[in-house]
């Protein structure tokens, strides 16, 4: 199936779509539930419950990076044709890596959310077979998916060809095997990337990039700052 001409089955319905929709550093769609407010934290009220927690956010065969067992889970939804998550991926992750993940602190969990043209859908699905194929390729293969990216949407970087040349300038990676395993489980990474978009539902998740960390939720392309504070927070709370 050519990744470029997938039929509307792959999307969300029409209606809960708003591409194009920026506030607080975020990228917005509209569904069953009302958007929320970026940045707000998973806590209402002293002695509430949380609204959110990362316990409860399903990860399984998501990429990560990361000690497998590290004791804060970051689950971070995203669309590589989002310009916010581009802006976090390319300012903040690393600073969230340098001092988090290589100290063993965090483990970040890459969870799709394509809403944005089949651009982000065809970036999704080569995430997956690049995960599949070549795990510890991933991380440089995701930075380089968001430097890359240019007009959002279906206007420019993102279509199945461009992405083609991509990987072939990544060491390491066959190109012409990563299309070859897209092709052949289409269907599978599909059902995978709505089982990302469930979850993100179902934590509140309303934008991206959006964010699970301990007890908080994050929904936009914040500074470190705001990030430091959730992890330290999640930390303290083990």
């Amino acid at each position: 199936m050519d990744t470029n001409q997938m039929s509307n089955k792959f999307f969300l319905p029409a209606a809960v779509i708003v591409a194009g929709l920026f506030i607080g550093g975020a990228v917005l769609w509209s569904g069953s539930h009302p958007t929320q407010a970026p940045g707000t934290t998973g806590t209402t009220g002293t002695g509430a419950a949380p609204v959110v927690n990362i316990k409860d956010v399903k990860t399984d065969g998501d990429p990560f990076i990361g000690q497998a067992n590290a004791p804060v889970t970051i689950a971070f939804w995203s669309d590589y044709q989002c310009p916010f998550c581009k802006r976090f991926a390319t300012e903040t992750l690393p600073q969230i890596i340098q001092n988090y993940v290589n100290t063993g602190k965090v483990k970040v969990v890459f969870l799709d959310f394509p809403f944005l043209g089949n651009d982000s859908i065809t970036g999704a699905l080569y995430g997956r077979a690049i995960w599949k194929l070549y795990p510890d390729k991933y991380l440089a293969w995701h930075n380089a998916m968001m430097v890359a990216q240019d007009q959002e949407g279906d206007q420019g970087f993102g279509n199945a060809a461009s992405i083609d040349k991509l990987d072939a300038t990544i060491p390491g990676i066959d190109a012409a095997k990563v299309t070859a395993d897209v092709k052949a489980n289409t269907d599978a990474y599909t059902a995978a990337m709505n089982a990302d978009k469930a979850e993100a539902e179902k934590e509140g998740i309303s934008a991206t990039p959006g964010f699970v960390i301990g007890t908080q939720s994050i929904l936009g392309a914040y500074p470190y700052a705001n990030f430091q504070a959730a992890i330290d927070a999640a930390l303290n709370a083990k």
